[in-house]
C-alpha cells in the first residue's frame, strides 16, 4: 500500500498534464495495472487521520515550542467537471462569486524553516431540499469552517503537537474562535479582523457596554489595548499599513490575545501566514490537484489527500535541495522537454527526417 501511494505522489509531482491510473501504469512501463492503481483510490476514505499517520515522523523531527499552526481554505475550481458532494458551488472572496469547484481547509504546521499540512478537511455539501424554489441544491455544508478550525486544533492537542501561536486570515478571526484558542487550548493568536468590530478601551467601558467601532480608534505608533465586543479578554490591537502592488496604501487591524506583543512581534508572525498561501499555490501548480478527470466524489476526494501528500515531499525536497517549489518543479519540467527533444532528434534521424533549410 505505502509503495503504491509513494508511487502515486511522485507521479503527480513529475506529471505536467491529466493524472490518471492508465497513465502512470504507462509510465512505469505497465508494471503495475492500472486497476490497482483505481483500486488505491476508489477502495478506502483517506483523511487527516492517515495524513498523520504518514508525516508524524517529520513533524516530530522539526517542530518547537515556538512553532505555529496557521489556518486557510482555498478554493480550486471545476467547472467542467459534474456536481456531486464535492464538486458543488463555494462563495470565492477573492472573486466575489460562487464558483464550482473543491473546497480545502488546511492546517499547517510551520517550524524550523519548513511549513507541512498536518490536517486537511474537504468540504462538502449533501444534497438538501430547498422549499421555496422546491429544488434539490447543494448550498449548504453540514458543518461551519470555524467548526473544522476549533476541531483541527483540538486533534492537533491532542497529537501532541508543539506550538505557541495560531495564525489565520479574516474569515477566522471570530469570538468563538479567540475564545476556543485562548480558553480551551491556551495558546496565543495573530489575527486580522474587520473593521466593523466593535471595542471598548477599557473594562469599565466594556461594563457599561460603551463600544467603539474601531476605525474609530486613534491610532499611533504602537498596539492599543482594547475589550472587543463578545471577546471575555483584553487584545491588542494593531493597525498595520503596508503598500500595495499598484502602489496604494492599503491596511489591516490585527489582533492578539498576547498582551506583551509589540507591533514588530504581530507584523512578523502574522507575515508568517502567507506560507499557506504558497502551500495552496503549490497544491494547485505543483502537485496535480485539479488534474484527475475522474468523476467519483471518493476518488476525488483520494486524489486530493495524496495531492496534499505530494506537496509534504515537495516541501522536504525544496528544503534539502534550496529551491523553492516551483524552481524545483521548473527543473523536473526542464528535464522532461530536454528528454522529449533528444527523443524527437532519434526518431527523426532513424527516420531520416531531414532538417528544414537554413
Amino acid at each position: 500500500m505505502n509503495n503504491l501511494i509513494d508511487l502515486y505522489t511522485d507521479y503527480l509531482l513529475s506529471s505536467f498534464g491529466q493524472t490518471t491510473a492508465t497513465g502512470l501504469s504507462r509510465l512505469i512501463d505497465n508494471h503495475i495495472s492500472h486497476d490497482k492503481i483505481t483500486r488505491l483510490l476508489s477502495t478506502q476514505d483517506f483523511d487527516s487521520k492517515d495524513l498523520w499517520k504518514m508525516i508524524k515522523r517529520d513533524i516530530r523531527k522539526i517542530e518547537s515550542e515556538n512553532g505555529l499552526l496557521i489556518f486557510d481554505d482555498t478554493i480550486e475550481e471545476k467547472p467542467h467537471t459534474q456536481e456531486n458532494d464535492v464538486i458543488c458551488w463555494h462563495y470565492d472572496h477573492s472573486k466575489g462569486k460562487s464558483i464550482k469547484g473543491v473546497n480545502i481547509v488546511t492546517c499547517l504546521y510551520n517550524s524550523s524553516g519548513l511549513s507541512l499540512p498536518i490536517s486537511f478537511e474537504v468540504i462538502t455539501k449533501p444534497i438538501s431540499y430547498d422549499i421555496e424554489t422546491q429544488k434539490s441544491v447543494r448550498n449548504k455544508s453540514d458543518v461551519t469552517k470555524n467548526d473544522i478550525l476549533c476541531n483541527m486544533l483540538n486533534v492537533a492537542v491532542k497529537n501532541q503537537v508543539k506550538f505557541s501561536c495560531v495564525l489565520a486570515d479574516i474569515w477566522y478571526s471570530s469570538s468563538k474562535n479567540m475564545k476556543y484558542i485562548v480558553k480551551t487550548i491556551k495558546k496565543d493568536f495573530v489575527m486580522p479582523v474587520k473593521n466593523n468590530r466593535l471595542v471598548a478601551l477599557s473594562k469599565k467601558d466594556k461594563n457599561s457596554n460603551n463600544f467603539v467601532n474601531i476605525k474609530s480608534l486613534k491610532w499611533q505608533d504602537k498596539p492599543v489595548k482594547v475589550w472587543m465586543k463578545g471577546v471575555p479578554f483584553e487584545l491588542l490591537i494593531h493597525k498595520q499599513v503596508f503598500r500595495n502592488k499598484d502602489n496604494s496604501i492599503g491596511f489591516i487591524y490585527l489582533a492578539t490575545n498576547n498582551l506583551d506583543y509589540t507591533k514588530e512581534d504581530m507584523e512578523t508572525l502574522y507575515k508568517k501566514r502567507w506560507s499557506i498561501e504558497v502551500f495552496h499555490k503549490t497544491l494547485k501548480q505543483n502537485t496535480s490537484l485539479a488534474k484527475s478527470p475522474t468523476k467519483v466524489a471518493r476518488t476525488q476526494k483520494n486524489h486530493i489527500f495524496m495531492s496534499i501528500l505530494a506537496s509534504v515531499k515537495l516541501e522536504l525536497l525544496s528544503f534539502r535541495d534550496k529551491r523553492n517549489h516551483f524552481s524545483l518543479k521548473m527543473k523536473l519540467y526542464t528535464k522532461a522537454i530536454k528528454s522529449a527533444f533528444k527523443e524527437l532528434k532519434r526518431i527523426k534521424k532513424k527516420y531520416g527526417v531531414e532538417e528544414l533549410p537554413a
